[in-house]
């Protein structure tokens, strides 16, 4: 009997393992934080010190698992991330009709109802669907057609805030179907209420923040601040503030099974994590329209106390030893500026102004950067939206050497 009253127990206990098991890998699923070219390490690394599973780089993007707080707390802190897609079905296509039937097929009564409203995003293209536009409207008509013939009308459609935002991602005749928990691109951090000419994308402005490798420790200082994306996103990385706790939504706030709680409780964690940075970060312009923007997004982002701006001419600015220094100087695409004159006086600036410092800039005036006369010790390739830029290092030593040639 008591053999008996042991193998009993032992098969119950081996049957709650298993279903707990299996409720854990339901509960975990596969996920794909997109990016912009040049970026995916740095995603990665973020991903990996959040916790994320399985992680693996992909162009312009990043796969990883994790569970439904995971989703949340990678769409409030990741700095790199563009969007967090949540795929949920994959299938072939080989023509419009195809495409048309296999979405009218999905059970999307799963994610939203006929009362709720949807959008439809698409990217990549292929020889037969070569237009991204196309492609959405097809499978826009698909999703609605399924709720008429069914329900008797149509969801509607809401392009500026939908309950849920479909991510229709082809590659030659492969269909990858997500839900985009981010809703409108996560680069909108929330705090920038004014512009310039020539503006950095915030997504951007913390890649190269984290790629320049600055230790939190020692002052930051921007010379050619604009509106400033660069400097608060400094000091949200080095008080270690949440990249998007300035949003006022996030698509998955839309779903089904969007948990209230769970998200407040997700949001209070992150916050506790803020640090102190005791240095420096400030920045500079020469342009009195730049610097009102400047405040403006500097006070909209509560930062008013953690960075100084003040107007100055970069060829006649200087700074402290050991300041890390980052920027995006103008450029002939954006601005007409790009002369030979202005990156020499780039270089004899730095050259004479800033020894003892580690400086980094972005252009895309690839030609026109061989003029600042320095070598780099660091050359990386990233991209601007479509412009290709280099972001260079240039270690300034005190009677720094003067040369040389190749960028």
């Amino acid at each position: 009997m008591i053999d008996l009253f042991q193998f009993a127990i032992f098969k119950i206990n081996f049957f709650l393992i298993n279903f707990y098991l299996c409720a854990m890998r339901e509960q975990n699923y596969k996920m794909v934080a997109t990016t912009m070219s040049g970026l995916e390490d740095i995603l990665a690394d973020e991903l990996k010190k959040l916790g994320a599973q399985n992680i693996n780089i992909l162009n312009r993007a990043v796969e990883f698992i994790g569970d439904l707080g995971f989703m949340y707390k990678a769409n409030l802190n990741l700095r790199t991330a563009i969007r967090i897609l949540k795929p949920i079905f994959e299938f072939k296509a080989r023509n419009e009709k195809e495409l048309y039937r296999k979405i009218y097929e999905y059970n999307w009564e799963k994610h939203f109802g006929i009362d709720d409203t949807f959008a439809i995003q698409s990217s990549g293209t292929s020889e037969v669907f070569s237009h991204s536009k196309y492609t959405s409207l097809k499978s826009k008509d698909a999703i609605a057609d399924k709720f008429r013939d069914k329900h008797g009308k149509r969801p509607n459609v809401d392009v500026e805030s939908p309950n849920v935002q479909i991510n229709v991602h082809v590659r030659e005749n492969s269909f990858v179907i997500s839900l985009d928990s981010s809703g409108y691109s996560l680069h909108k951090r929330g705090y920038k209420v004014a512009s310039v000419d020539a503006p950095i994308n915030e997504v951007l402005a913390a890649g190269l923040i984290l790629l320049s490798d600055w230790n939190q420790i020692n002052n930051f200082h921007d010379p050619m601040c604009g509106s400033g994306t660069i400097l608060v996103e400094a000091a949200m990385i080095a008080n270690n503030i949440p990249a998007n706790i300035f949003r006022k939504r996030f698509g998955f706030e839309g779903w089904k099974n969007f948990d209230n709680i769970l998200w407040e409780k997700i949001r209070d964690i992150s916050l506790e994590k803020e640090t102190e940075y005791y240095g420096v970060i400030s920045g500079s312009d020469n342009f009195q329209k730049s610097l009102r923007a400047c405040r403006s997004n500097i006070n909209n982002a509560l930062m008013r106390d953690e960075i100084k701006v003040k107007m100055e001419d970069f060829f006649e600015s200087t700074v402290e030893q050991g300041t890390h220094v980052v920027f995006n100087p103008p450029y002939g695409e954006r601005l007409p500026i790009g002369i030979n004159e202005f990156y020499q006086k780039i270089g004899d600036t730095l050259k004479h102004n800033y020894q003892g410092c580690s400086v980094w800039l972005i252009s895309s005036d690839i030609e026109n950067l061989k003029m600042i006369g320095l070598k780099p010790s660091k050359k990386i390739k990233v991209y601007n939206g479509k412009l290709e830029c280099r972001f260079l290092k240039f270690d300034i030593y005190e009677g720094s050497k003067k040369s040389s040639k190749q960028i």
